[in-house]
């Protein structure tokens, strides 16, 4: 047998070596090297923060404070900060509003100044929405991720079909009420608990190669997308068949969005890039019944609670709603005539936003007021801790008050932009305006027919997950009113 040459052995141990090296060069640098560095850069700029614990940071004592807070209930009041982000709140206590925490070996700087939470909105190509791993890619629809140049293609097609003179009754009404939530009730549930999967999925990220290990969660969320595509993809077909053999269509969010698309195509037809394709639309589609879902019902449930909290602002609500449709069906002109039940709306926005908490990455090493910050930095704003800030909304930040809206946003910001439930800049909520008419086409049915109020057996736990949401449900005991 021939032996193999000495400097062949030689050669592939050196490169064994070296690319052991290497490896290991990474995985030190990632796990240590680079957050410490990250570390020592925010400390120099006067942020403060824990100091790293090699690969978890922050996060195992998040997850018990967490849990530790999800365990009991809170009193009835409207201070949920210390419940909704207790290590948060802790963290802010000790080291005050110029802080950092770690997620992992990722530092996160916190912003809660309004300004430059502006900034950073308005700023949509230097700071971009952070990168997601598979698990949560199959649940985050498109127009909520992307970026660039897909960002705009799709802002562009979806708009039109949510602009406010096409949102009317009839499309309200149906899109809240009527037969495509039934039709779609499965889907829903579906996604609420692919959701719930990729919450408990998620808070394991942090560690090295975890994203590749199969569990049964994971492959139950990949059972989950593969039907939901599916019944997507079924119901896109139907709504394209019977566009194109020019039937009726159901005039709502889906025709208004298929339709927005054909006319995209047709305007530019010689750019194959500039339509939406089957894939795309059915992610969108996951916008709407999830996020829209979420979202009106979060405003919904936690508008029933707070009313039923302060009965003085159901009752003057009621007379407004009385005042302007008496007993006849809301509609479109009459909705946008409310102005105490926009103020009681955006009281409810305010201290119990849908999403509590936004975060950007930082694409190339720039300025944000006068922090320097590396390409790859995370910034995150705490969305309930600015609605909840004193130094923003007076002594009464914490307490509901929806007079502070009388005179509009503007004013009862001040001008400083601390209002931010559906964020803000270029990638404002595309569906603000839906979201506020389905809510309030929801308020003026029930304050037509009945007064409300808490059950005994309420119990007022807010927690986060796909929204904010009441932990235990919210039990109101309605009583038939006659008008």
């Amino acid at each position: 047998m021939k032996m193999e040459p000495a400097w062949a052995t030689i050669a592939a141990i050196v490169v064994t070596v070296i690319l052991s090296l290497v490896v290991a060069w990474k995985v030190l640098n990632s796990i240590w090297l680079r957050p410490k560095r990250l570390e020592r850069l925010l400390r120099k700029q006067g942020l403060q923060g824990n100091p790293y614990r090699v690969l978890v940071g922050d996060v195992k004592e998040m997850l018990k404070m967490e849990k530790e807070a999800k365990s009991k209930p809170m009193t009835l009041s409207d201070d949920i900060v210390p419940r909704i982000f207790s290590f948060l709140h802790q963290t802010l206590t000790k080291h005050g509003k110029n802080a950092f925490i770690w997620h992992g070996p990722k530092p996160r700087v916190i912003i809660i100044d309004p300004e430059l939470i502006k900034d950073v909105f308005n700023n949509i190509h230097d700071f971009q929405k952070p990168i997601v791993n598979s698990n949560i890619k199959l649940l985050a629809p498109d127009l909520l991720m992307c970026e660039g140049e897909k960002w705009h293609k799709h802002r562009r097609i979806l708009n039109p079909a949510f602009k406010l003179e096409k949102l009317k009754s009839d499309i309200i009404s149906r899109a809240a009420f009527g037969s495509n939530y039934e039709e779609g009730e499965r889907i829903f549930q579906l996604l609420k608990e692919h959701a719930q999967l990729t919450t408990r999925v998620v808070k394991l990220n942090y560690i090295p190669g975890w994203r590749f290990v199969s569990t049964s969660n994971r492959r139950r969320m990949k059972e989950i997308d593969g039907d939901i595509h599916a019944s997507f993809k079924g119901m896109i077909n139907k709504r394209e068949e019977a566009m194109n053999a020019g039937e009726a269509t159901n005039n709502d969010l889906l025709d208004l969005l298929l339709e927005s698309n054909h006319v995209s195509i047709q305007e530019d037809g010689d750019n194959k890039n500039v339509g939406m394709t089957l894939e795309e639309v059915i992610e969108e589609c996951k916008l709407f019944y999830l996020a829209g879902s979420e979202t009106t019902s979060a405003l919904f449930v936690w508008t029933m609670v707070l009313l039923s909290r302060y009965p003085h602002w159901q009752t003057i609500a009621r007379e407004e709603v009385l005042q302007v449709f008496g007993n006849r069906s809301p509609d479109f002109d009459g909705l946008n005539q409310f102005k105490i039940v926009t103020m009681i709306l955006y009281e409810v926005l305010r201290l119990y936003p849908p999403a509590v908490m936004l975060t950007r990455t930082v694409n190339k090493d720039m300025k944000l007021g006068k922090l320097s910050l590396p390409a790859g930095m995370h910034v995150s704003f705490p969305i309930v801790l600015v609605h909840h800030d004193c130094e923003l909304w007076g002594d009464d930040a914490k307490e509901f008050n929806p007079e502070r809206f009388s005179e509009g946003i503007v004013k009862a910001t001040n001008g400083q932009g601390s209002f931010i439930p559906f964020g803000g800049g270029p990638r404002i909520c595309i569906g603000q305006n839906f979201v506020m008419l389905e809510a309030k086409m929801a308020l003026s049915i029930i304050l037509q027919h009945f007064s409300f109020e808490l059950s005994p057996a309420y119990t007022h736990a807010p927690t986060s997950g796909i929204s904010l949401q009441p932990q235990y449900g919210a039990q109101i005991i309605l009583h038939y009113y006659e008008i």
